[in-house]
């Protein structure tokens, strides 16, 4: 859950549907961000805006972590689709372009969301959230079902995993190669091995047939 405690006329953005509570002196509306681009990569075409005085409670609709990230007018992020929950007023959202090999195999399609501004920006995960900054040349491999945000520059590879065993484990050796300068936060869980465990557990469904004398 976010918490924020607004000043009286202070404005927060917010992904829409995420409020939970609030005062009944705060004031929202619903914003609508129309653009032909937007039609095409599937980004928010909406915000809600939450006007203070008052407190305002917001909730994404999965269970994880919510972290800040302080933006400090200089460095643009970028965003996985489903992570933004809400910024600060000074803080704007665009659709990038990864170009389409990039989008092929990164899983986050052809468009991310990039982040630029000065503020204040809560991001969300599928369960906890891990930060790792790296230095000028470092590199890091992420799965790319991982990925939260990111100011590092990455290329998409295939990875030797070690044998087909280990390789339907990685989408077949396709990672995300990131190298510094930069920060990545990861979320530890991923949506699509996540959902295939959980199919895995429902029973597949059955019909019973019952025959009247």
């Amino acid at each position: 859950m976010l918490y924020l405690r607004l000043q009286p006329g202070y404005e927060i953005k917010a992904k829409p549907g995420s409020m939970v509570a609030m005062d009944a002196t705060v004031q929202i509306k619903g914003k609508l961000k129309f653009s032909m681009k937007k039609m095409f990569t599937g980004s928010d075409m909406t915000e809600s805006l939450f006007t203070g005085p008052g407190e305002v409670l917001l909730a994404p609709e999965i269970w994880g972590d919510i972290v800040p990230i302080h933006l400090d007018g200089q460095t643009p992020w970028n965003v996985g689709k489903h992570a933004f929950l809400a910024s600060t007023p000074g803080v704007s959202r665009t659709a990038k372009s990864q170009g389409f090999g990039k989008a092929l195999f990164s899983g986050e399609g052809l468009f991310v969301q990039q982040v630029t501004g000065q503020g204040t920006m809560w991001v969300t995960s599928l369960g906890a959230i891990f930060q790792r900054t790296l230095q000028p040349g470092e590199q890091w491999i992420v799965d790319n079902g991982h990925l939260v945000a990111w100011t590092a520059g990455y290329k998409v590879e295939r990875i030797n995993a070690g044998g087909l065993f280990s390789m339907s484990h990685t989408d077949e050796g396709l990672v995300c190669r990131f190298t510094g300068p930069g920060v990545i936060y990861i979320q530890t869980r991923n949506p699509e091995t996540l959902g295939e465990w959980i199919r895995a557990q429902v029973p597949p469904s059955s019909t019973t047939i019952v025959e009247h004398a």
